[in-house]
């Protein structure tokens, strides 16, 4: 007798502790964990990768986070219930990696999209669409009008940001990798081309005006007469856009709707202008779906 009580203690004390482990699961699944977008509506708070990129991010000489990309999410983020964005300054080519490794939870710093970044992150839709641009010494001494220029004649050497697009242009257009000297930003590529240790540099148009008006060079100059580089027949446009983790597709589908009404009711293009852009180059009505294929 002793020993058949002693067997139903038993099993009344396992059936016990298993319920108990099923209530908690169950509690556990049924408490969806919060998005990155659920928690920055709560907190009205979000983190902000950039690069320091004038006109796209920059930080002013009092840290206030500043440019094109940054006054885009701004107005989009306070709609959407997020009064505050902190920026977190990183190397254009850590970007990426650091929105992955949530150091952030989202990038503004105005990045093309690609189809290779694609397989990485998403891109909510572009905010701007923008062509190249070089600089060189006062007169054009190596006479350097086109990335074709630059592939002709192997004793140029050309300066560009780490990470940027361009680098991929330049390869694209027959550049050898031996001509292209890799910088941490736009500015130091400058100070490269001042000091003689490139002969040419690149970026987009925006950032080229905006680097030469900052540091007011008399030594360089923009190339006016460039020509747009041509890949398998096509010439180069690139598109910028905000970019989130492939695990908030509910935050990057919010920031579209909105940036589709600032598109349709003007105040897309007010802010571009603000920033050195003009009416064309405005995205248009491509999407990024389009821009990734």
């Amino acid at each position: 007798m002793k020993k058949w009580v002693m067997t139903v203690m038993i099993a009344l004390l396992v059936f016990g502790l298993v319920g108990c482990g099923n209530s908690g699961s169950e509690s556990s699944n049924s408490g969806s964990k919060m998005t990155t977008f659920e928690k920055a509506k709560k907190s009205g708070h979000i983190t902000v990768g950039f690069a320091n990129e004038k006109p796209y991010a920059y930080a002013t000489t009092d840290g206030k986070l500043e440019g094109e990309a940054v006054e885009v999410a701004r107005v989009i983020l306070k709609r959407l219930g997020i009064k505050e964005m902190d920026g977190v300054l990183t190397q254009f080519g850590s970007l990426i990696p650091g929105l992955k490794a949530n150091r952030f939870d989202m990038i503004t710093a105005g990045m093309y999209i690609t189809p290779e970044r694609a397989k990485e992150v998403d891109f909510a839709n572009p905010d701007y669409s923008i062509g190249e641009a070089i600089a060189v010494k006062k007169g054009n001494p190596k006479n350097i009008k086109s990335y074709d220029d630059i592939k002709k004649n192997k004793n140029v050497t050309i300066g560009v940001m780490g990470g940027a697009a361009e680098s991929k242009y330049l390869e694209e257009s027959g550049v050898s990798k031996k001509q292209i000297k890799v910088y941490s930003d736009n500015p130091s590529a400058l100070s490269a081309l001042q000091a003689g240790r490139v002969d040419v540099i690149t970026m987009t148009g925006p950032s080229l005006k905006s680097v030469l008006d900052t540091s007011k060079a008399k030594n360089v100059e923009k190339v006016e007469d460039f020509v747009q580089p041509t890949i398998d027949g096509k010439s180069i446009r690139s598109y910028g856009a905000t970019v989130f983790r492939k695990s908030d597709d509910d935050f990057r589908k919010a920031f579209n709707e909105e940036l589709e009404k600032m598109k349709k009711n003007g105040e897309l293009l007010e802010i571009l202008k603000k920033y050195g852009f003009t009416e064309d180059e405005l995205p248009g009505d491509a999407t990024v779906e389009e821009l990734i294929k």
